[in-house]
């Protein structure tokens, strides 16, 4: 039978690939997992008190924009910490997990040409493999705008000439950065934003890592818009409990932005949303209710920064990350140090090309591995130990 041609240049995605490379050798050691950003902090014991509480609500079908009290306690929080007020009618919906509202965000809202072209979706590079899949989803081309050292490790989209921008319909930023920790200033956000304004693109903000950080709160991009006073529809956000609470299985997430963006949004998801089950969604308006569990998870990962910078500081090109649980370490290949890795010590990290596109030689990604610091502080300076003395010494 005849398969869609759209998706058939897709690589085979970052872990099956992983997979491959690694699982036919035989570990050198105890395995250590430093692969995928899933955090094992503990999560509120109180949780799944919530549920059985509410396990009532398995017995009918979930509110599909989310209850009413999880979107007041969404925008509630979205007040909180950013200062601007949502209307949680209008401007707020939950999400099974932000990565099925990043892709359905742009098949709501991608138009099917930008000023009589084929629509243009920037995304960086490396990048969350989600933007990419969207692009093609809705017959977009994908842009890859390089995220590097050069770049302070976010993407230059002003950089990207005019034949392009003229027919850009959406411009993907994830701040604090995965897999780098860069974290988006004001700035940055502002002349995106003007950017965004003077071209008529759409700016997808995703941030789902934005209460993982040092000192420093990272700025927001809808707070940054409504300061410069930008139309309400520019920027679309997207946040999650997955790391903020440790809690990738239970699968909150929300968008919010302007209330046309998320009326289409809205529509789309009333045909092909899966919306959290109600018990769910009342645990998860307890958890963005509550700051105290994220100040405590915030305190365990600044530890493991301190842990980081103690063991890798000696390391030439070793970046602190600002936020976020990752680890972006050069090396002369991903793809053979995170093999001689695995087969000398046991530690399991991501080839850096894995997360990025481009040709050998032009990917990247390709001089570096990505670490995910969420294991306890113990396991994680164990294994940063055992990958510093393995490939930097």
């Amino acid at each position: 039978m005849n398969l869609p041609e759209r998706f058939s240049n897709l690589p085979e995605y970052a872990f099956p690939r992983l997979r491959a490379l690694l699982d036919v050798h035989t570990p050198g050691g105890e395995v250590v997992h430093m692969t995928i950003g899933e955090p094992k902090h503990a999560f509120p014991q109180w949780v799944t008190d919530v549920i059985v509480e509410n396990a009532a609500g398995f017995n009918s079908y979930p509110q599909n924009d989310g209850t009413e009290t999880l979107r007041g306690a969404m925008a509630d929080w979205v007040a909180r910490r950013y200062g601007v007020t949502l209307d949680p009618d209008r401007q707020i919906m939950a999400l099974n997990g932000t990565r099925e509202g990043l892709y359905n965000a742009a098949m709501a809202l991608c138009p099917e040409t930008m000023n009589g072209q084929k629509p243009a979706i920037l995304t960086p590079n490396p990048f969350y493999q989600a933007y990419m899949v969207a692009a093609i989803s809705v017959g977009a081309e994908p842009i890859f705008v390089p995220a590097t050292a050069a770049t302070g490790h976010l993407p230059d989209y002003a950089s990207v000439g005019a034949d392009v921008l003229n027919r850009t319909a959406i411009a993907y930023v994830c701040s604090p950065a995965n897999p780098q920790g860069a974290v988006a200033s004001r700035d940055y956000w502002a002349n995106l934003i003007s950017l965004a304004e003077q071209y008529d693109f759409r700016i997808f903000a995703d941030e789902c890592y934005s209460e993982i950080y040092r000192d420093t709160p990272p700025s927001g991009a809808l707070q940054v818009a409504q300061d410069v006073g930008a139309n309400p529809e520019r920027v679309t956000i997207f946040h999650s409990l997955s790391k903020r609470s440790n809690l990738p299985g239970l699968r909150s997430g929300f968008v919010a932005g302007g209330p046309e963006s998320i009326a289409q949004i809205k529509l789309l998801r009333s045909y092909a949303g899966a919306p959290l089950p109600d018990p769910l969604q009342a645990a998860a308006a307890a958890v963005w209710a509550d700051e105290d569990h994220v100040t405590q998870n915030r305190a365990l990962y600044r530890e493991k920064y301190t842990v980081a910078d103690e063991v890798m500081g000696t390391v030439q090109g070793y970046m602190p990350p600002e936020a976020g649980f990752f680890l972006w370490m050069p090396v002369e290949d991903g793809e053979a140090a995170a093999l001689k890795l695995w087969k000398e010590t046991g530690v399991r990290v991501l080839p850096g090309a894995y997360l990025a596109q481009g040709k050998r030689g032009e990917n990247p990604g390709e001089g570096y591995i990505r670490v995910a610091m969420v294991a306890p502080r113990n396991d994680t300076q164990s294994g940063l130990t055992q990958l510093r003395d393995c490939l930097y010494r």
